[in-house]
C-alpha cells in the first residue's frame, strides 16, 4: 500500500450495474438487494415461504385418490400400492424401505400378472407414480405426463401394464413392481426433493428389465418436469424418445449412453 488515497481499496465494491433483468431467467435467488448488511424485507419473508412450502411438500400427502380417478377417466387403468413404510416418519427416516414394495401388494400384483415373479421378461412397460420428497410435484404434474406418456407408448405399439400408484415410495420401489409384473421397461414418476426455488418438480427414471437390487447406474433421468422448468407437454416427448431408445438398445443407464456412443462412433 502506497498510502495514497486513490491506491485505497474500497471496503464494499458495488454490483456492476442493474442485474434484475436476470431474474426473468430464472427462479434461484439472484439480485435479490439489500438493506444494509441485511435482505431486503420482501426477499426475506419470500424466503421464508419457500422454505416453508418446500417443508410441507415434504410432509404432505398427495392425492392418489383423486389422481386415480383422473387416470382411470382417461383410459389409464391403475391400481394403488404402498411400500414397506408404515407412515411418513418412518419413510423419511428409513429410505430402504421405501424402495421395497409391502409384502401383501407385491403378492397382488404378482397375480395380477398371473406369475409368481419368477417368469421370464416380457415385453410390457410399466408408469409408476411415487410420492418421493414431494406430494406437491405428483398433484401438479403427474396425470398430464402418465395420460400424456400413456397414449405416446400406445402409439409406439408398446403395451402398457396398469399404472402403479405407490404411496410412501422412493425411485426403486419401481423395480419391485417391475420385477412383480415381469416387466421389460419401468418409469418412475417421482417428487423431486424440493428447494427453495422449486417444491413442485416431478422427476422421471427409466430402467430397463428392473429388477429388486438394480444399482442407480442402470437408470436414465429425465428432471425438473413442472410447469417453470421442463412443461409436462415437453417431457412426455422426451420421455417417449428415451424409452424408444431404451427399446432398441435393451439397455439403459450408463450402458445406454455406451451404447449410443457406438452407435455413433
Amino acid at each position: 500500500m502506497t498510502g495514497r488515497d486513490d491506491d485505497k481499496t474500497p471496503s464494499l465494491v458495488p454490483a456492476p450495474g442493474d442485474i434484475h433483468p436476470l431474474r426473468r431467467f430464472t427462479d434461484a435467488r439472484v439480485a435479490l438487494g439489500r438493506t444494509g448488511t441485511s435482505l431486503p424485507t420482501r426477499a426475506h419473508l419470500d424466503f421464508l415461504y419457500d422454505h416453508a412450502r418446500a417443508r410441507d411438500a415434504v410432509w404432505a400427502t398427495p392425492d392418489l385418490e383423486a389422481l386415480h380417478r383422473r387416470l382411470e377417466s382417461g383410459g389409464m387403468p391403475a391400481v394403488r400400492l404402498r411400500s414397506a413404510a408404515a407412515d411418513r416418519a418412518v419413510y423419511l427416516r428409513r429410505p430402504d424401505l421405501g424402495r421395497r414394495l409391502a409384502e401383501e401388494d407385491a403378492a397382488r400384483l404378482r397375480a395380477l400378472a398371473g406369475t409368481d415373479g419368477a417368469g421370464g421378461e416380457r415385453p410390457r412397460v410399466g408408469i409408476v407414480v411415487a410420492d418421493g420428497l414431494s406430494a406437491l410435484a405428483i398433484d401438479a404434474n403427474a396425470a398430464p405426463v402418465v395420460i400424456g406418456l400413456g397414449q405416446a407408448l400406445r402409439d409406439l405399439r408398446l403395451e402398457l401394464a396398469p399404472v402403479a400408484l405407490v404411496e410412501q415410495g422412493r425411485v426403486a420401489v419401481g423395480d419391485a413392481v417391475g420385477e412383480a409384473l415381469g416387466l421389460a421397461v419401468v418409469i418412475v414418476l417421482i417428487g423431486e426433493r424440493p428447494g427453495l426455488s422449486a417444491a413442485d418438480s416431478l422427476g422421471c427414471y427409466v430402467t430397463w428389465a428392473p429388477r429388486v437390487g438394480t444399482p442407480d447406474s442402470a437408470r436414465n433421468c429425465i428432471s425438473n418436469i413442472r410447469l417453470g422448468g421442463l412443461a409436462p407437454e415437453q417431457a412426455v416427448a422426451r420421455i417417449a424418445d428415451l424409452v424408444r431408445s431404451v427399446w432398441r438398445a435393451r439397455v439403459s443407464g450408463v450402458a445406454l449412453t455406451a451404447a449410443i456412443g457406438r452407435r455413433l462412433a
